[in-house]
């Protein structure tokens, strides 16, 4: 693993990653992954997750949030089991949508003492869904029509209303996977009240987005992924003139999306995965509190 200070400029964001009004709908059920000296505790990979969501013994409801401007975004909503006010934490799926393993991280982060939120940034498209879900291809099709300033102000809505829920605490961070892991980063660029962001291999924004960042920036990137990996040295000629507080950890030998498959690249992905999500976690109690 590679591990450098740095400081990021965010680059175009082209694929490959309030209202307090809420209507919800409790879901009952779910079971944690506990941590151990030699187990930290990780999210479910793509294979795993059913069965963790399944009996998962966290509170998990979808809610209805909607933008001033009138926009709706549905949203998984995972509660910890804490006596005290808990930090929010934003999921932002990849660019195959709000799909169970994105819920998956969402109940994990619950696990680790935050309140999850993952939103359906589709939510507004017509793309055709079956059981709720849309297909890979048409997810794809349709992420890539979606307008940045409304995912920013949807970002801004679903922030608003974490914050406000009675059991929140006013912070919250953001954390995004390939296409989502650009929007986390974007996001930074986008919200002075940001908390945290943290970037899983996704690219960085164009310079003029970068130097607006105020928020602490973790990016967590695989070494067999030189398409992204290309665009940190950009960031970081950006943000690090500006004492920006960027870090990036490079892992040898993991691919992109090792989060989700974590038994791909010879065991580099799980390799990667151990590392990473405990900095994940390390990150949003530095800055978010825990």
């Amino acid at each position: 693993m590679t591990k450098k200070r740095l400081f990021l400029p965010l680059m175009l964001l082209t694929v490959a990653c309030v209202n307090r009004t809420a209507e919800t709908t409790p879901v009952g059920g779910s079971a944690s992954s506990v941590a151990s000296a030699d187990k930290p505790a990780l999210p479910a990979d793509a294979e795993q997750v059913a069965a963790r969501l399944t009996s998962s013994p966290r509170h998990g409801e979808w809610v209805t949030i909607r933008t001033p401007q009138g926009d709706s975004v549905k949203s998984w909503v995972v509660y910890p089991q804490r006596r005290d006010r808990a930090p929010v934490v934003i999921v932002i799926h990849e660019i195959y949508g709000l799909s169970s393993w994105a819920r998956g991280v969402a109940d994990q982060l619950a696990a680790d003492g935050f309140i999850a939120i993952a939103p359906d940034l589709l939510t507004m498209s017509s793309a055709p869904r079956i059981a709720d879900t849309v297909a890979t291809q048409d997810a794809t099709a349709a992420i890539r029509t979606l307008n940045a300033d409304q995912i920013q102000r949807e970002i801004d809505a679903v922030a608003a209303y974490g914050m406000g829920l009675p059991s929140a605490q006013k912070r919250y961070g953001i954390v995004g996977f390939c296409w989502g892991g650009g929007i986390s980063f974007l996001h930074a660029s986008h919200s002075p009240s940001l908390g945290a962001s943290v970037v899983y291999y996704g690219v960085s924004p164009r310079a003029d987005q970068l130097r607006a960042i105020r928020a602490p920036v973790l990016g967590l990137y695989a070494g067999s992924d030189a398409r992204v990996d290309a665009t940190i040295p950009l960031a970081d000629s950006v943000l690090s003139p500006l004492g920006r507080t960027y870090v990036h950890n490079i892992y040898d030998g993991a691919g992109h999306g090792f989060l989700r498959q974590q038994t791909g690249m010879a065991g580099a992905n799980m390799s990667a995965t151990r590392q990473a999500w405990p900095a994940t976690i390390a990150w949003f109690r530095k800055y978010l509190g825990s």
